[in-house]
């Protein structure tokens, strides 16, 4: 399948293609997420959590000259809509009313993982829109109904919208490691003195519920992250997952391979209460670790980024969800430099705790005319929501007023 002058391959599993070419690849792009890395996406394949069986059949477009890879994109047709966090169902639903089948779809994302960077990666531009169209005429002759491009990055949304696509937008809550002044924190206490008073009230409150229930944390990073470590913290994941009456997207060998090709990337957080024989861990979450070229160019170094992605606790106590989720993985910032948190999918809550809502956009191209029709609608209708709806929130800031 030719796209101007590329040779365009199609896969159908991450590991035909190599981690070294795919990963080479990503490092040039200027939002360059960890869940992109070769290794990440081989392990949802090779641990069962994302692949055929679970709806996710990868169909990963390349565009090739000679040996060299000009582009690439992660592509699943989905059998359903889970784990994806920019919700269709509304859509699906009305073409089940017409009697029209939405499944299966096109996806291109990092399987249940709802953070923005580069989903197209390209040598140039040229590339990138090679890249849109093979993957638009691929949907079509596989029959999908629709193409939809999740938590894009800048560069993926002006090829996207070039090539026709619309955009949809959708609200996280991003941290910033700045005070007022533009200078980073000092400390935590350093932080919470640019609050409002009402906010550095409310989180010193948390914090002392949990301290008063007798518990601590410690951490541990990449290779540090020891194998019982790993085995607690997917009990605790597992659990919070049955408790809302639904099995964990991903299985515990996705995490093992994660320990074993990724292990610098993660980060662990364990809250432990004494008992008469020691402490006693009842709580973690997991938090990934990532870099990206600074805002001022190459020669202005790495951005340094903490993903907060997975929780869990066996015990219940108030606030201890806050602590382990938020305030514990903003220290660690604070203390180790890095410059942004990204709290996850939706969460207002998180405002509270001084995450500050970031626009997310992705990209969507349907195959039925009059469907298309009336998403382009619906998507001018919802942007002016989330237009509004950015405006109240930023009203609504948690820091101190200047001056």
């Amino acid at each position: 399948m030719p796209a101007l002058d590329y040779v365009t391959r199609v896969l159908n599993a991450p590991g035909e293609i190599a981690a070294a070419q795919w990963n080479a690849l990503l490092a040039l792009q200027a939002e360059p997420s960890p869940f992109m890395r070769h290794e990440y996406l081989a392990a949802m394949h090779e641990s069962g959590s994302a692949m055929p069986e679970t709806g996710w059949t990868p169909r990963f477009v390349t565009l090739w000259r000679g040996d060299v890879l000009q582009a690439a994109c992660a592509l699943y047709l989905k059998a359903h809509s889970y784990g994806e966090y920019v919700f269709d169902w509304a859509w699906a639903n009305a073409y089940q009313q017409h009697r029209v089948p939405y499944y299966p779809k096109g996806l291109i994302a990092a399987p249940f993982t709802p953070v923005p960077g580069t989903r197209l990666l390209a040598r140039d531009e040229a590339a990138r829109a090679a890249l849109v169209q093979a993957v638009i005429a691929l949907c079509g002759d596989e029959g999908l109904s629709s193409l939809h491009m999740l938590f894009a990055g800048d560069a993926d949304v002006a090829a996207a919208s070039q090539a026709g696509m619309m955009l949809r937008h959708t609200v996280q809550f991003h941290w910033k490691n700045a005070a007022p002044s533009s200078r980073q924190f000092t400390s935590f206490d350093d932080f919470l003195t640019s609050l409002n008073q009402e906010k550095r009230k409310k989180i010193r409150q948390e914090r002392r519920k949990v301290a008063e229930a007798g518990v601590t944390f410690r951490w541990a990073r990449g290779a540090d992250i020891a194998a019982g470590d790993w085995d607690f913290f997917y009990r605790c994941y597992e659990r919070t997952y049955l408790e809302h009456g639904n099995a964990p997207y991903l299985s515990r060998d996705f995490f093992r391979r994660m320990a074993a090709t990724m292990p610098e990337n993660w980060l662990l957080f364990v809250a432990e209460r004494p008992s008469a024989r020691g402490p006693v861990a009842i709580a973690t979450s997991l938090v990934a670790l990532g870099s990206e070229p600074a805002a001022g160019g190459a020669d202005s170094g790495t951005t340094q980024v903490a993903y907060g992605r997975y929780w869990g606790a066996l015990e219940r106590v108030d606030c201890l969800h806050f602590e382990a989720c938020y305030y514990q993985p903003l220290a660690w910032c604070i203390e180790h430099g890095f410059h942004r948190f990204e709290g996850g999918a939706q969460g207002e809550h998180k405002m509270a705790r001084a995450l500050l809502p970031v626009k997310t956009t992705s990209a969507h191209w349907l195959a039925h005319p009059a469907f298309a029709d009336a998403v382009e609608r619906f998507l001018e209708r919802e942007g002016q929501g989330i237009s509004e709806y950015m405006e109240a929130l930023e009203q609504r800031n948690p820091f101190r007023a200047a001056g």
